[in-house]
């Protein structure tokens, strides 16, 4: 099947004026959408037309709404999408992962064919989200030199000029680049496009207000393996197949009554529905249920059975709630009026969790705060974001970031060697070279990683990397030993660069893997990084006191 045309002069489907343009994007294990290329969204626009148009005229009951993506692409060749479910399959590996489709208006840069890229790990270049590229542009286009991405959910400053992306809080230091693309398939218009910060379409208008992608953290949790439907329950559990802790969630924003959006079984949300669109109001089996874009899928809440196997662990075990009251003060007073950011549930009201955990001595009402950010959150909560996390006697702060405990990861068994030679690093010409090669094989997953029992691929081992043996470089080194030890340098999960899943990644502390030059951001002169690394450590719960006797 040959692709559908794009860009500006393309017909629309049915006949309807121009005006709107599809992207179709896929959510990565950290919940971050990514585009897929202008090609390719043309191929499935035009392939999720035909599936609608067939779906009318065949009438209720199951229609063909797979598209294979090798047909536009003969490197996606392993994936499949299903329209019924909103769900891309890779054939080879079995991974599954949620696609959606958003509509933005023409003059827009999914319809210019404009995207915004950050450059990765691997130094190759990632898009942004295309909410995130079309409000860059908007403000490049508008003579913008410096754009916050804050009120979009992204700790993250971009100076347009010098085409720097800068976290707010490490300081650390990304190139970015604006490049020309194929543009977007035009399609119809069947409701309310992104369109800026103010967006009116539905699904935008379940944030709290601040932007199109409001980004919130909601403790994931793993489903029990069992064939049994879920029941349905009037709160939700936000699911996520990475077990990686936290997935995106935007906060609802309803006027009246605190009506809170449904999580579909492929993990994107929707508007709560009245009974009269075909369905209980509180879920149920029924597919068919439309949202915002138009796209129908299942509207089938996902809960944490009362008899799953955390829950029978919390009842064996008073590890965890030890672990939880140590970290935590029990509040004697009324809880503040907000939120409990780890369920999104006020204070003063039970836990979100309580439908999905038991715990015989913590009450669900109960609410406690952290000792040093006094951040404050249900108990059952914090208890429910531990015991699905590493159980490795520590806690991070959901709101801060800061960490209780001595924190670990998930990297897999490897070595780490260390040497130096005498040869000097652009920009640190007074020393010699320290040299760290880490070596990592593939192996099979365990419990701590996304796809437990599956294998893993370890690409690009052994890894090198480089500091000045200088002092500083010295110290950056016995913190990266710390790191190492507590397997917080690499992790499983997707690349970055090549989009594979379950192989060792990278894990948010950087490392310069070239000598001679810094043109892909991996290499020296870089007068910042040493101080960003140690930032990025001490991020991670190593600091020099880690160093102390």
């Amino acid at each position: 099947m040959a692709a559908a045309p794009s860009g500006p002069s393309a017909p629309v489907p049915g006949g309807a004026s121009p005006g709107a343009v599809a992207v179709w994007e896929w959510q990565d294990e950290f919940g971050k959408w990514r585009p897929y290329q202008g090609s390719v969204c043309s191929y499935i626009e035009q392939s999720f037309q035909a599936s609608q148009q067939k779906g009318k005229r065949l009438g209720p009951g199951p229609a063909n709404s797979s598209i294979p993506l090798g047909h536009a692409d003969a490197m996606l060749a392993p994936y499949v999408i299903d329209i019924s479910s909103l769900m891309q399959f890779r054939q080879d590996t079995g991974t599954m992962r949620a696609v959606r489709r958003h509509l933005f208006p023409q003059d827009s840069a999914a319809g210019q064919g404009v995207i915004w890229e950050w450059q990765n790990d691997e130094g190759g270049w990632s898009p942004y989200e295309m909410n995130v590229s079309v409000f860059l542009e908007q403000a490049y286009s508008s003579g913008h030199q410096h754009v916050d991405l804050g009120p979009l959910g992204y700790n993250y400053d971009i100076n347009l000029i010098s085409q720097v992306q800068t976290n707010k809080t490490t300081l650390y230091r990304r190139s970015i680049q604006r490049r020309l693309d194929t543009p977007y398939p035009v399609t119809a218009a069947t409701g309310p496009l992104h369109t800026s910060m103010a967006c009116s379409c539905q699904q935008c208008l379940l944030n709290s207000g601040t932007g199109p992608i409001t980004t919130r953290y909601r403790h994931s949790i793993n489903l029990p393996s069992s064939s049994a439907v879920p029941q349905v329950s009037s709160r939700t559990t936000a699911v996520s197949s990475s077990g990686l802790g936290f997935v995106p969630y935007n906060k609802p924003a309803l006027s009246g009554s605190r009506s809170t959006p449904r999580l579909n079984t492929h993990g994107a949300w929707a508007l709560p529905q009245p009974a009269s669109m075909g369905g209980p109001s509180t879920g149920g089996p029924s597919a068919g249920q439309p949202v915002s874009n138009g796209v129908s899928v299942p509207n089938l809440p996902v809960v944490m059975p009362k008899s799953s196997k955390v829950n029978q662990a919390l009842a064996a075990s008073t590890e965890p709630e030890l672990v939880v009251r140590k970290y935590l003060e029990e509040l004697q007073d009324a809880p503040p009026d907000e939120d409990c950011i780890i369920c999104m549930e006020k204070l003063a009201s039970p836990s979100g969790y309580s439908d999905a955990y038991e715990c015989k001595t913590i009450r669900p009402e109960t609410v406690g705060r952290l000792a040093k950010c006094q951040h404050t959150f249900h108990l059952l909560c914090v208890l429910a974001m531990y015991t699905n996390g590493n159980k490795d006697g520590s806690l991070q702060c959901p709101s801060c970031k800061a960490i209780y405990g001595e924190k670990t990861g998930t990297q897999p068994k490897g070595k780490m060697e260390v040497s130096t030679f005498p040869r000097s690093l652009p920009g640190h010409e007074d020393c010699g070279t320290i040299k760290i090669v880490y070596h990592i094989s593939r192996g099979i997953q365990g419990p701590e990683h996304p796809n437990p029992g599956m294998p893993y691929t370890a690409r690009g081992f052994p890894r090198y990397c480089y500091l000045p043996d200088n002092e500083k470089g010295k110290k950056v080194l016995e913190l990266l030993k710390v790191a190492w030890k507590r397997r917080l340098i690499f992790t499983v999960g997707t690349s970055s660069t090549t989009g594979e899943s379950n192989t060792v990644v990278w894990n948010e502390i950087h490392h310069k893997t070239e000598m001679d030059s810094n043109l892909s951001g991996h290499g020296y002169p870089d007068p910042n990084y040493l101080d960003n690394v140690l930032a990025e450590l001490a991020a991670q719960g190593v600091t020099e006191d880690c160093l102390r006797p």
